[in-house]
């Protein structure tokens, strides 16, 4: 499928770009969501058997991340599904609905892009930015910066400003949003270029290539693995330079019901944990845009991360 790039420059941080895309943001409702810190957690069997017949012990999702966050690489870390950032999940129950419903909730409404306020502990009154969502183990993940994670403790209480889920483009009826919050979308560079909206991203990635996530029925719970195992397809899209944080596209993919491979689609997400040797498993991406993709503009810069679309970071990751 012919996709059209070109190289043009992501807005700054804070600026809204000219053109940006109507919403009904006036309309959009906010809610206040919480969780707890996660604590790491290992399976009964240890090691991760990789698609090579390979054993590893690694380190995985989970925990406070303290050397790794958005801007940083998502390909070979010794590490197995790492998340970027700090790791969150409810773990409330409630008398009514199933057990597990608050960290549902909690998973449903974060947006990427919300901002997320530390309750207690010695890192109180800290504010981070919310960067993905992992599916499987459920988690909400949080960018805090290194001086603030470092202060953080397992099992602090940790709100987010949820805002975002139920926007929509009036001006772009056949383009959907999904775990988008208004706040990303204005510094984003996201503008309108007649019938078309304009899309920074860094890589392209096809669809044939998509793992785990499969057969979800949903788009807001979780993420879909960018499979590596074949070294000629990296080396096309230039998958081993894949950051925490890059938003791509990839084709030809619809996500608005879960995802579906569908000629003429395109979904735009962002990449929030790293890579994996297990067999149908890669760097996840948690969707943000989607629709037909004769209705993009689909430009590669590679500043289209959120570490620097959001003013997380001063320089790139190494």
């Amino acid at each position: 499928m012919d996709l059209d790039f070109e190289q043009q420059p992501v807005a700054k941080a804070g600026a809204r770009p000219r053109g940006a895309p109507r919403t009904n943001g006036d309309r959009l409702v906010a809610v206040a969501v919480a969780g707890q810190v996660a604590h790491p957690i290992i399976r009964a069997n240890p090691y991760r058997m990789g698609r090579d017949g390979v054993p590893r012990l690694l380190p995985g999702s989970g925990g406070i991340v303290l050397n790794h966050r958005v801007g940083d690489r998502a390909v070979g870390l010794a590490g197995d599904h790492v998340e970027a950032g700090v790791s969150l999940h409810n773990n409330g129950r409630e008398v009514v609905g199933p057990p597990d419903g608050p960290n549902r909730a909690l998973m449903f409404y974060a947006c990427v892009g919300n901002r997320a306020r530390v309750l207690n502990g010695s890192a109180v009154g800290s504010v981070g930015t919310v960067v993905g969502k992992h599916g499987g183990i459920n988690h909400v993940i949080v960018d805090f910066p290194p001086r603030v994670k470092r202060r953080l403790a397992i099992g602090d209480r940790i709100q987010i400003e949820a805002h975002g889920q139920g926007l929509t483009l009036p001006g772009h009826p056949t383009l959907h949003a999904l775990n988008l919050s208004p706040r990303l979308l204005r510094r984003w560079g996201v503008r309108t270029e007649g019938t078309r909206l304009h899309v920074p991203i860094t890589h392209f990635v096809p669809a044939r290539v998509m793992g785990s996530g499969f057969g979800r029925s949903e788009g807001v719970l979780g993420d879909l693995d960018i499979q590596l195992s074949d070294a000629r397809v990296r080396r096309r899209y230039r998958l081993d330079t894949l950051r925490l944080g890059d938003l791509v596209a990839i084709c030809a993919l619809d996500y608005r019901f879960g995802p579906s491979a569908r000629p003429g689609s395109v979904t735009v997400g962002v990449v929030v944990h790293s890579d994996s040797r297990i067999a149908g498993h890669g760097p996840g991406v948690t969707p943000l845009l989607m629709g037909p993709v004769a209705n993009f503009h689909l430009v590669r810069e590679p500043r289209a991360n959120l570490a620097w679309v959001l003013g997380l970071r001063r320089r790139p990751g190494v």
